[in-house]
């Protein structure tokens, strides 16, 4: 069976139609419509000789036995944010199924292959993205936090994985699924407007942004908002302010596609009477260096110091999440950028300010590599995600050679 990108397409708008509305995509993990997704793929790839299981984290698994039990990894995520785009994660899948029937009807390849749709990438009903992919590497180290977290209605995240087969407390018994991986391929939309702006269809992901997230608090003294003079206020959000805009010029002194955003703000007591006695903000910074992040923290740190002392606050951080940079593999990104240019002429290497499944499977030590595929507008996470479909076309071909290169080079040891 040859190559078919076009039907890529075709099951990516079928997928789209089946588990999506007005609104965009619902295949929200740990739903019923994710379960419907997720039986429309393993319908999709019957009839191919494939071994399929699912493992303990709630990821779907299809091997093809190779020469070699050194196995080449295919990942994607086919659960979406509520409302999402008809790309993001699906295109991931969908092009690894094209992948392996390809492989599959050629015959026995010189490696195993083994397609993973990784459970719960967005985190988008419990707030923690990269579920499965992280039970997996084995850097899921907050099993008690994950006992306490609710949906919006109330349901405890142990109650609702367990209503889809996965206990919580066997998680990470999916760790062994990585034991023969070699190496490790994904394919993604950008969800930024670099690739467009460079009027190219395809690139190649350097790794993703190291990030550190805080809440940043500012507090001040609550006062009449009719009696009390101006330069007598202890404004806290004055401090919040300051610091919003000083955050975007951390982020251009950084540079290397460095950002900083403040991604809200919680005033108390919150009425248009009263000035601001705290203002609570949530700061996300992002960059691939970790040195450089770590100096973006630290600037900003000073920066929101010196404001309070200015505007007679006090302020304090506390932080909430932190992640490393991940690096991609260097032979990897040479043989992406082989294949991108095979087929699209050009090709151009960038880093991923989003989190990937890819960033959790190279931080267990597989070589990673990923590709991106042009976003139109830089748009993601909303209904108005879209790519060219003879973009899209090409990067199942990137991948399909990517494939064919990793596979030649796991074994040959």
């Amino acid at each position: 069976m040859p190559l078919s990108p076009s039907r890529t397409v075709a099951e990516l708008k079928e997928l789209r139609e089946l588990t999506g509305n007005e609104d965009g995509a619902q295949r929200v993990a740990w739903t019923d419509t994710w379960e419907t997704a997720r039986a429309w793929l393993r319908e999709k790839l019957s009839g191919l000789p494939l071994e399929h299981e699912i493992d303990e984290a709630g990821n779907q698994w299809w091997t093809l036995r190779g020469a070699s039990e050194r196995a080449v990894l295919i990942g994607g995520h086919i659960d979406s944010v509520p409302n999402g785009g008809w790309l993001d994660g699906a295109l991931n899948v969908m092009a690894g199924v094209e992948v392996v029937r390809r492989l599959a009807e050629d015959g026995e390849p010189a490696a195993t292959v083994r397609l993973v749709d990784w459970a719960d990438e967005e985190g988008a009903r419990f707030g923690r993205s990269l579920f499965g992919s992280s039970a997996a590497a084995g850097s899921m180290a907050d099993q008690e936090e994950l006992r306490q977290r609710r949906d919006a209605g109330g349901v405890a995240l142990p109650d609702a994985v367990a209503e889809h087969g996965v206990d919580l407390d066997r998680a990470l018994e999916a760790r062994k699924q990585l034991g023969s991986a070699a190496t490790y391929l994904e394919l993604h939309i950008e969800q930024g407007p670099v690739l467009e702006s460079l009027e190219l269809p395809l690139g190649v992901v350097l790794g993703t942004f190291g990030v550190e997230r805080h809440q940043v608090t500012f507090r001040g003294q609550a006062a009449h908002a009719g009696s009390t003079p101006m330069d007598k206020r202890r404004d806290a959000l004055a401090g919040a302010a300051r610091l919003e805009l000083e955050i975007r010029e951390i982020a251009k002194r950084t540079g290397e596609g460095a950002v900083c955003t403040m991604g809200g703000v919680a005033t108390r007591p919150g009425i248009v009477t009263s000035v601001v006695e705290t203002a609570e903000c949530l700061l996300d910074q992002r960059h691939l260096d970790a040195v450089k992040l770590a100096e973006m923290l630290s600037n900003a740190e000073a920066a929101s110091r010196r404001f309070a002392q200015e505007e007679q606050l006090e302020v304090e951080w506390e932080r909430i999440w932190k992640i490393e940079p991940i690096l991609f593999d260097e032979a990897l990104i040479e043989l992406a950028d082989e294949s991108v240019r095979e087929v699209a002429g050009r090709s151009h290497q960038l880093p991923s300010g989003p989190l990937h499944d890819a960033a959790e499977v190279a931080r267990a030590g597989v070589p990673t590599v990923m590709l991106f595929v042009q976003s139109l507008r830089g748009l993601s996470h909303t209904k108005l995600e879209d790519t060219n479909e003879d973009h899209l076309e090409l990067s199942v071909q990137a991948l399909d050679r990517l494939a064919d290169r990793a596979i030649a080079r796991v074994a040959g040891g």
